[in-house]
């Protein structure tokens, strides 16, 4: 019989338990994303996915992942779980501590958890939201393609609480353990501005490049809520329900913009002023509640 992989190895006593991590604490939100499931809009159905979509990528390469394996998103406080046999573990996304059996692991790198080992993924010291990937990836079953929790809709499995087991599939390719380089966090978001510019006065469209806004506390996987000066519109009536895109930049009637994110609703019937690049919706994962944005507008 060949021996087993590292990865593959069970622990004492726990033999008879198939690959999985048992939550101990999911910290403050805690979700399994991982690409989202684009393309049911249609449905009704909001892609949800990692907000911040390099970072999952990143650490699913890390532990030898096909880039599209769900892993765990974390907010703020981190999460603790077991693990019931030896994986490899990697964690991207807001830098924290990270801990593999009582000892210190580095982060942005892939590193091998014993089995039975508490993972221990502290709070963010600096972004929001963290990305922990598991060699085979977290094997919930999928819904609609997906195995992402949404939270709008409520696809996918539930925010993650103490106790909860969830499955890991088989590793299939080794861990390299690159160290990952951290990306720098900037506060700029480009946007285009349309499909409903006409609805704001022009002077409010200069306005919005070079704008600075505060984030809000309110802010959420659904959307970025900014404070900061009123973009003003130049019509009084109301816009009927139309369909929303990721990164769209709503203006509800007090004149503060909401950038949707992965788990916004699929129509909305306040005008979008513009849409945030893609590339720089990270920037909104890891966006904390006080932080400082700028506009830029770019076409």
């Amino acid at each position: 019989m060949p021996e087993l992989d590292d990865t593959e190895r069970p622990h004492p006593g726990l033999h008879h338990v198939g690959r999985a991590l048992e939550v101990l604490d999911p910290g403050a939100l805690t979700t399994v994303q991982d690409l989202g499931r684009p393309g049911w809009a249609h449905l009704g159905v909001p892609r949800s996915g990692a907000l911040d979509e390099p970072a999952l990528r990143l650490a699913n390469r890390l532990v030898g992942n096909p880039e599209s394996a769900a892993g765990l998103e974390t907010t703020l406080t981190g999460v603790t779980f077991r693990l019931t046999r030896a994986t490899a573990v990697a964690v991207t996304g807001a830098r924290c501590a990270v801990r593999t059996g009582g000892r210190s692991a580095s982060w942005g790198a892939a590193v091998s958890a014993p089995a039975g080992a508490e993972v221990q993924v502290g709070p963010a010291t600096d972004g929001l939201r963290s990305y922990v990937a598991l060699a085979g990836g977290v094997d919930v079953g999928p819904v609609l393609g997906s195995r992402s929790t949404d939270l709008l809709s409520g696809l996918g499995p539930a925010p993650l609480r103490a106790g909860v087991r969830l499955p890991l599939g088989r590793a299939h390719r080794a861990p390299h353990g690159t160290e990952a380089v951290p990306r720098p966090l900037h506060g700029t978001l480009r946007l285009r501005l349309g499909p409903r510019a006409e609805w704001f006065t022009e002077a409010a469209l200069a306005a919005l490049d070079g704008s600075a806004y505060d984030v809000s506390a309110d802010s959420n996987r659904i959307g970025l809520r900014l404070l900061g000066p009123v973009v003003e519109r130049a019509r009084g009536d109301e816009l009927p329900s139309e369909g929303m895109v990721l990164g769209a930049v709503q203006v509800p009637p007090n004149g503060q913009p909401v950038v949707f994110l992965h788990d916004h609703p699929t129509t909305g019937g306040y005008p979008v002023a513009g849409v945030v690049l893609g590339e720089d919706l990270p920037v909104c994962a890891q966006a904390r509640p006080g932080d400082r944005l700028t506009l830029r507008v770019v076409g």
